[in-house]
């Protein structure tokens, strides 16, 4: 695959790949196509040995509104795709079919994005919600803009979080809660305060110092780059990473089979529409108040 029509990949500088979300009409929301075009061009940065950093972005006001709820049609868009992981059955019924497809295009892929060799760096400006988030927490390092904010509302819809459970090594488990629990945003300073976030920088020079990052980071030898990405991740995975987000992911499944068996439908509608966002006004705090989202 090349000819992406929701991705651009482009070289900004020598040794760096840069991948674009390239669908801001739908604020970068993720359908099927989108996915796999994402994974393929990860796997071409991956493979090209002149490459060494890869650079995750977004065009438009948002980074990513999250899953494209509106796509119809998945099992179809799924059939186009040869699987990449080994989950299979993605037609059987049931929640057997919606599990091996969401390990699949969701847990799946993640996994394969943090496992990449080379560091990645992920790019992003104004809104990224739900699954918005699984996309940048693979990444090694993250730079925001200063009007970035990051959100999770899929407990608005009844489901346990977002499919790529790392909540609580990003931001640690109290905030990790209250993120859940609220639905509240978090802004980029907060994002860096908590060690989610590297760098934040005003949104005129987040492409540029994104790329100053790379082209400082693809100046060290390969080998060396890959040994340390290994050992962090190992240091998290000592700390019974994936295991815990194995359960989670469980619960994320139980969630959509409870929605189905309540109201055939894999998560709680009402929700769609209603998240919960959190204003400062000076002098009187954080106050929360509904708005219409139409990411997942």
């Amino acid at each position: 695959m090349s000819d992406y029509k929701q991705v651009i990949y482009e070289t900004p500088a020598e040794h760096v790949a840069r991948i674009v979300l390239n669908r801001p009409e739908k604020r970068n929301a993720q359908d099927t196509n989108m996915l796999y075009e994402l994974n393929d061009a990860f796997d071409r940065a991956a493979q090209d040995d002149e490459v060494r950093v890869i650079i995750l972005a977004g065009a438009g006001k948002d980074f990513s509104s999250g899953h494209d709820m509106r796509e119809t049609g998945h099992l179809e868009n799924q059939a186009q795709h040869r699987p990449v992981t080994t989950s299979t059955a993605f037609h059987r019924p049931g929640a057997e079919g919606r599990m091996a497809r969401e390990e699949e295009i969701y847990v799946g892929f993640c996994e394969r994005w943090r496992n990449i060799p080379k560091p990645t760096i992920a790019e992003v400006q104004g809104r990224c919600i739900a699954g918005g988030l699984i996309l940048i927490w693979p990444c090694d390092l993250i730079v925001a803009s200063e009007d970035a904010q990051f959100q999770d509302v899929t407990l608005a819809l009844g489901i346990a979080g977002a499919e790529y459970f790392a909540h609580p090594w990003e931001l640690g488990p109290r905030k990790a809660k209250d993120m859940l629990f609220t639905g509240a945003p978090i802004g980029a300073e907060e994002a860096r305060m908590l060690g989610m976030v590297n760098h934040v920088v005003p949104r005129d020079r987040l492409q540029a110092a994104t790329l100053d990052l790379a082209v400082t980071i693809a100046r060290q030898p390969t080998f060396a780059l890959k040994a340390a990405k290994m050992a962090v991740n190992a240091a998290q995975d000592a700390q019974g990473r994936q295991a815990a987000m194995t359960a989670a992911f469980a619960l994320h499944q139980l969630g959509h089979s409870h929605w189905m068996e309540v109201l055939g439908l894999p998560a709680n509608p009402a929700g769609a529409h209603q998240s919960v966002a959190r204003h400062w006004e000076p002098g009187k705090g954080p106050t929360w108040l509904p708005t219409k989202q139409k990411g997942a």
